[in-house]
Order: C-alpha cells, then sequence, then structure tokens
C-alpha cells in the first residue's frame, strides 16, 4: 500500500465512522423525543410525586423489557429505546474500527480495538461475565 493510498483509506474510514456517530446520535434523539412526545400525551396532565421515590419499573431494567415496552409504543420504553441505541453508537464505532483495521491489516490498531470492545462490553454486563 502505497502513502498516498494509505492516506485515501485514512481519510474514508474517518469519515465513514465520523458519520457513523452522526447517525447514531441523530437517530437516538430523534427516538427520545418522539418517546417523550408520546410520554407527554399520555402523562403530561398528572400531578408529580415528589413525597416517594418511584425508581424505574422492572420492565424497564432489561433490553428485553425495554422493547417489549417500545414495541407496544409506551412512551418511557421509546425513550428507553433511545437511550439504548445512544449507548450502542461508540460501541459500533469501535466494531467498525476492528473490521477496519483488520482490512487495512494493521493488526496492532485491530487487536487494540478488539481489547476495548471486549472492556465495554464488560462494562456494559455490569461486570458480570
Amino acid at each position: 500500500m502505497t502513502p498516498e493510498s494509505n492516506d485515501l483509506a485514512t481519510e474514508k474510514m474517518d469519515t465513514i465512522v465520523g458519520n457513523l456517530l452522526r447517525a447514531g446520535v441523530v437517530l437516538s434523539g430523534a427516538v427520545v423525543f418522539t418517546g417523550a412526545l408520546i410520554y407527554l400525551a399520555r402523562h403530561g396532565t398528572e400531578a408529580p410525586v415528589y413525597h416517594a421515590f418511584r425508581g424505574e419499573p422492572n420492565d424497564l431494567r432489561s433490553v428485553s423489557g425495554i422493547l417489549r415496552d417500545a414495541i407496544a409504543v409506551r412512551g418511557r420504553g421509546i425513550i428507553q429505546l433511545g437511550l439504548l441505541l445512544l449507548i450502542a453508537t461508540p460501541v459500533a464505532r469501535v466494531a467498525f474500527l476492528i473490521y477496519a483495521f483488520a482490512r487495512q491489516k494493521d493488526r496492532l490498531y485491530a487487536v487494540v480495538a478488539l481489547v476495548v470492545l471486549m472492556l465495554l462490553a464488560y462494562s456494559l454486563s455490569g461486570g458480570q461475565v
């Protein structure tokens, strides 16, 4: 690979990564906004209860519960889905970088990106394997 083609490949990879991050943030923002509109349309007139703390319902504490609520067009579930998409955006970036570095035959950076992906997966799983 010549230095010029390497520069072009790096520039193309940077563009793809930038577009991936931009698309992920815009998509997650649109999903959160849609969920907020639905939530406010259904619950906007309810008086808030501040004297007792109520955490997230059990159905919004797992990915499967969030997906069920989002499919059922529940506002809070859709908002949570948007937040999951936001969290998934940098994970997708790292996964793409593994592919891109491997394709460029840059083993060192591919391995480093793989280690980063494994650390992300470990931390997102709550530190449990």
